[in-house]
């Protein structure tokens, strides 16, 4: 995991609010087994100033980042949605010599949102004030169940009317019981709350602000019933999901961003009647790059992962000299300065006009196709016939006996990159059968270039354990494991093209 300031803090909130009235009284939690003490504690004026850009980015992502002042949690907030109720919430704590009228949001908690926000400028958009009374709903052993709030609200967005209203808060506590949160719910309902008609303060606020401005992206009506460009804004957006996690060095973070990045180039290429791309061609070349770049990490994940399951595999007596020294920690190693490549790269300007233009190719009309001409739509047929096209290529490959085990290697990884672009095609025009079949021969040639690559990398590790006068031996006894299972995934291919060829005779 990547290292965080120690006043960095990260809390997963579980909160549901409703609409009342000045009237309305304040719930009752007598009765309930569950809550075996009510501690009430004094009002707390709480000023918070919302941050975001001018085309509103954090809004239409549900993200809010906030400078509060008063009550407890006195900090700059960055809430990330992680589910209907929940959300996961980020401290950072406010400047010493920070100046109230003027604040600088934090780089830490910018970075966090770099994919959405970009080099846009972030500015104020909402002040919100509450007068806050907090009743903490205790369980028998005295461990907290719920919070609840009750507010009264005064608000405005910059350029807006006055607003003001009361609203309650019902928090589920760290460890809270599903169930009892429920009951709890059921007890405000019938004190006379409703269910609130926004997710939050800040979106009830900008709902009555002025026009957010033209900086907002705009969608085709194209895109609606093309699956081409369905498809593209959804991996978009799950780039930028996972460009989240990737600078929080979450596990498998890098792999998914990468196999994102290559769907969406993927998809781009082979829908040439849905997108512009002939104007667009750099952003396939970026792509490419982006891929690359994290491929670095990635790649060395996957060696790290491969050699710590193999050796814990292997009898105590197998394992000679200090080779998970330089299997395993070279490649965590390896791992961490990819990582730390892929976020100079994934802060750079060049990295946002690539977002930049994924999104305008989405908004943007398809091109127009020449007199008489229909337009090239995605489809299935143009993809396998590239499948089928290798799988030829590869068994001349094998049946050469001038071509050397390189040649029949990278044949069998052009059937693998062949197969990944059927499989993304498939499944974007909701031929399942067709991407299940194509996946499995993606997975197959998967585990054989990975064996490749291992084969060669314990190759030259072996050499320079022998030259410090290492044992060799463990080298020799993986080097084995992987050409077996090479072997294994290279004796279930032509079965796994025959299923793929069934597959699209019946799509």
């Amino acid at each position: 995991m990547a290292a965080k300031s120690p006043e960095t803090s990260r809390y997963t909130e579980t909160e549901r609010k409703f609409d009342v009235v000045d009237s309305t009284v304040s719930p009752s939690f007598e009765g309930l087994s569950a809550v075996a003490r009510v501690e009430r504690s004094p009002s707390q004026s709480l000023a918070a100033v919302y941050f975001d850009t001018p085309g509103r980015d954090l809004a239409r992502h549900r993200i809010t980042l906030r400078r509060r002042t008063g009550g407890t949690d006195a900090a700059w907030h960055l809430k990330l949605p992680a589910g209907a109720e929940t959300r996961t919430e980020i401290h950072v704590p406010l400047g010493d010599d920070e100046p109230a009228d003027d604040p600088t949001v934090p780089e830490s908690l910018r970075d966090v949102v770099a994919a959405i926000v970009r080099d846009r400028p972030l500015a104020p958009v909402a002040r919100i004030n509450t007068t806050r009374i907090v009743e903490n709903l205790l369980g028998p052993g005295g461990a907290g169940i719920a919070e609840f709030c009750d507010d009264h609200v005064t608000a405005s967005a910059v350029g807006g009317d006055e607003l003001t209203w009361r609203e309650w808060e019902l928090e589920l506590q760290p460890g809270g019981d599903a169930a009892v949160f429920d009951r709890l719910t059921n007890r405000l309902l019938d004190a006379g709350a409703e269910p609130a008609g926004h997710g939050s303060k800040l979106a009830r606020v900008l709902a009555s602000a002025p026009d957010a401005g033209d900086d907002a992206p705009k969608t085709s009506k194209a895109a609606a019933g093309d699956p081409a460009r369905r498809a593209v804004a959804q991996h978009i957006a799950e780039l930028i999901e996972w460009d989240r996690a990737v600078r929080a060095d979450e596990w498998d973070s890098v792999h998914q961003m990468r196999v994102t990045t290559r769907k969406i180039r993927s998809l781009l290429q082979s829908s040439e009647g849905s997108f512009d791309i002939a104007d667009h061609e750099w952003v396939l070349d970026e792509l490419r790059e982006l891929a690359a770049v994290l491929g670095i990490a990635r790649d060395a994940e996957v060696l790290a992962e491969r050699y710590e399951r193999a050796l814990d595999a292997l009898p105590e007596t197998n394992v000679r000299g200090p080779v998970r020294e330089r299997l395993v920690d070279g490649a965590k190693k390896r791992y961490q300065t990819g990582w730390k490549r892929s976020l100079t790269a994934m802060r750079s300007q060049r990295y946002f006009r690539l977002l930049d233009a994924l999104e305008e190719l989405v908004a943007s009309d398809p091109p127009q196709s020449a007199a008489g001409e229909e337009p090239q739509q995605l489809n299935i047929g143009s993809a396998y016939k590239r499948v089928r096209k290798a799988a030829k290529a590869a068994r001349a490959a094998a049946e050469d006996a001038e071509t050397g085990t390189d040649e029949s290697n990278e044949a069998l990884h052009r059937i693998r990159k062949r197969a990944k672009a059927l499989r993304y095609t498939a499944a974007a025009t909701g031929a399942s059968k067709v991407a299940d079949r194509a996946k499995v021969i993606q997975s197959l040639l998967g585990d054989h270039q990975d064996s490749v690559v291992s084969r060669t990398h314990l190759s030259r590790q072996a050499e320079v354990a022998h030259a410090a006068g290492e044992d060799t031996f463990t080298y020799g006894l993986l080097y084995q494991l992987e050409d077996d299972l090479a072997r294994r995934c290279e004796e279930q291919i032509e079965d796994a093209l025959a299923a793929l060829d069934k597959a699209v005779a019946k799509s």
